[in-house]
């Protein structure tokens, strides 16, 4: 992987920068807070985004709203250009990101972007969710940061570079292996505990099954039991049916005698009836004999009855009359007086209109006065007339309504003597009737006497019935019994086999139990035996040849930095020890030139280590060293250049502010800051 160019928008102390990297070894120069390591990081922001708990206020420029990278570079001939953008707005976001290869662009998620780029540089998978510490051991390491792994503890730097190289899965495989045997273990003693009713199970298993066999012998026996109590009770059940016959003959016979004495008793209210009509239809006889009808009578009767008819109707008009004259003069009356009233009040003659005389007035009055008072006369004598017309009408009304009387009276007697003579037929026919009647009785009672000895000679099956009755419920008692034995037998023999099924399924789990716990057991013995010991091994051996490479390396660097008095070398836990004539140093009583060597020898091992263990990373021709030199002596500094030729990468980025490493480098960029604003320096 070779760097081509590099973009910053609003980046750290940055506005707007654009600088090219050219392939061999290149300098970034400038004072101390120039922005040389903002480059650095905007490198790192290009490639992998920000970083867990990495927050966007440590890349975007304060006050910016917006910011980006734009980075180009090469890596397997292909041109690469990476763009990513920065947002403010309640806090700092990343907001879009995409990648160019070969002049085809993709917009991709942030974390897209990240996964491309590790298959990119051929980072193994398992950084993907991790930190950029392969980059940053193999690639760029903040000096302060290296030294920071130096002093951590022994534990903490283990799991780091066992992080770093890529082996901490050896490991993970040992705690997991862990976990794992002590599941295993806990499964064993489930499964222990599974079996452990094992053979008792299989010898109730022979239990069941002589029981088994024991009932199913007892099952036919109660089978043919049940098989003749069925037959004793249907036997029983086939005699009461013929009792029942009889039973049934003798109720219908008594039946019989009920309904034969029923109709005798009809016939003889029949006859009864009969005698009682005629009793009466011949004192009747005697009656109509007696009377007798003449035929004038009732035609005088009915010329009475019209004449006094036509009187009544000569009355009525004659009343009619009287009432109309009454009424004529009455309303004759009413309009004399209002004449006379209206004559008193009139003053002028509506006719002449002269005025009216009041003795002529006086006249009229009195001539109309007259004239009501011979009305009035009048009408008190037709008053009486009208009262004695009144006492005619209502004498020969009454009388009409005594000979109409009379008249239906006579009609009725003549109607009773034209039915004389039916009645002496009807008399021959109820007594032609009671005879019949009287014959009918002799046949039903001699029926009656026929019927009782019938039922006399059945009375005894009566006694049979309820002995039999006994007989039957006792047998249908015994076939209950018996076939809830039956019954019984078979629930038991049912349960029995269902416990075997259970037992023989139970028995079945428990030898694949048997087999899973051998199995466990295999597991267990292999794991706590064999394979844990052989992963503790292999990462014992995978560790020490890294350590064996990465001390060997770590003190030819310390040596190319440092005096010849020195011995450096990497103990267990891959912590630098000094020597110096035998006796060991404490780091922290080394000059500051020293520490930085040691850190930088400690950095260039571990690159040099990572890049040979790990062949297939893409970035083993790009390093990038942030103050390598802080705290070196004139003498230190001058060996520098032997380091940097003895790194032979193919593109080589410094940040120093020392300005003797300009001469030790094929380019230098110059940083500058004005007025809180970083760019090149003229």
């Amino acid at each position: 992987m070779i760097i081509k160019k590099i973009i910053l928008n609003n980046i750290r102390s940055y506005e707007n920068l654009e600088i090219e990297f050219p392939e061999g070894s290149t300098l970034l120069s400038g004072d101390i807070g120039s922005g040389k390591t903002s480059i650095l990081l905007a490198i790192e922001f290009a490639l992998f985004g920000l970083q867990p708990g990495q927050k966007g206020s440590s890349i975007l420029r304060n006050g910016a709203v917006y910011g980006g990278v734009i980075m180009e570079f090469e890596i397997d001939n292909k041109q690469v250009t990476i763009e990513r953008t920065l947002k403010r707005g309640k806090s700092i976001s990343q907001e879009a990101a995409s990648i160019t290869i070969d002049d085809e662009k993709r917009e991709l998620a942030v974390t897209e972007l990240k996964n491309k780029v590790l298959e990119l540089i051929d980072y193994p998978k398992e950084f993907a969710k991790k930190q950029n510490l392969l980059y940053k051991f193999t690639v760029y390491t903040p000096q302060e940061e290296m030294k920071q792994i130096i002093l951590q503890d022994s534990e903490t730097r283990l799991n780091t570079l066992r992080h770093v190289f890529g082996i901490d899965k050896y490991k993970k495989i040992l705690e997991n292996s862990s976990l794992l045997l002590a599941k295993v273990r806990e499964e064993k003693r489930v499964k222990q505990a599974l079996i452990s009713n094992f053979e008792s199970e299989k010898s109730s298993i022979i239990e069941k099954q002589n029981q088994l066999t024991e009932k199913e012998k007892a099952l036919v026996l109660l089978e043919s039991e049940f098989i003749e109590k069925q037959k004793i009770r249907t036997e029983v059940q086939n005699k009461i049916n013929q009792i029942s016959d009889k039973i049934e003959e003798k109720k219908k016979t008594e039946q019989e005698i009920d309904k034969s004495r029923l109709v005798i008793s009809g016939k003889k209210e029949a006859i009864s009836s009969n005698l009682k009509l005629i009793e009466s239809l011949n004192k009747q006889i005697k009656e109509l004999s007696s009377l007798s009808f003449d035929e004038s009578i009732l035609l005088k009767l009915e010329l009475e009855i019209q004449q006094f008819k036509q009187k009544r109707d000569l009355l009525s008009e004659e009343k009619l009359k009287l009432s109309s004259e009454t009424s004529s003069l009455n309303l004759k009356n009413c309009d004399l007086d209002s004449l006379k009233k209206n004559i008193s009040d009139l003053d002028v003659c509506p006719t002449c209109l002269q005025d009216v005389d009041s003795v002529y007035k006086s006249n009229v009055i009195n001539k109309f006065e007259s004239e009501v008072s011979k009305n009035v006369k009048k009408i008190e004598e037709l008053s009486l007339e009208q009262r004695r017309l009144e006492k005619s009408f209502n004498e020969v009304d009454f009388q009409i309504s005594q000979k109409e009387k009379e008249l239906s009276e006579f009609r009725i007697t003549k109607v009773r003597i034209e039915n004389l003579n039916e009645k002496h037929e009807r008399v021959q026919e109820l007594e032609k009737s009671n005879f019949h009647l009287s014959e009918d009785i002799i046949i039903l009672t001699n029926q009656i006497e026929s019927l009782k000895n019938l039922t006399f000679e059945l009375q005894k099956y009566d006694l049979i019935f309820q002995k039999e009755k006994s007989n039957l419920d006792l047998a249908l008692s015994e076939e209950r019994k018996s076939e809830i034995k039956l019954a019984e037998t078979k629930k038991e023999l049912e349960f029995i086999k269902q416990q075997i099924l259970d037992l023989e399924s139970q028995i079945k789990k428990a030898e694949e139990t048997q087999k899973h716990l051998s199995y466990l057991l295999q597991v267990e013995e292999w794991m706590s035996k064999k394979f844990i010991s052989l992963i503790s091994n292999i990462e014992k051996n995978v560790m020490i040849k890294l350590k064996a490479e990465f001390s060997n390396t770590f003190s030819e660097w310390f040596s190319m930095l440092v005096s010849d008095s020195f011995n450096v070398r990497l103990d267990d836990s891959f912590t630098p020890i000094v020597e110096q004539q035998d006796y060991e140093i404490d780091y922290a009583y080394l000059s500051g030139g020293e520490r930085t060597a040691i850190a930088l020898a400690y950095r260039l091992a571990l690159n040099q280590v990572i890049n040979s263990f790990l062949s297939k990373i893409k970035t083993k021709d790009l390093v990038i060293l942030d103050e390598p030199t802080d705290g070196f002596s004139e003498q230190q500094l001058d060996k520098m250049r032997d380091v940097l030729q003895q790194l032979n990468a193919k593109q080589l980025i410094i940040v120093s502010h020392e300005q003797k490493i300009e001469g030790f480098v094929e380019n230098v960029i110059k940083l500058k800051k004005l007025k809180g604003v970083s760019g090149k320096a003229e």
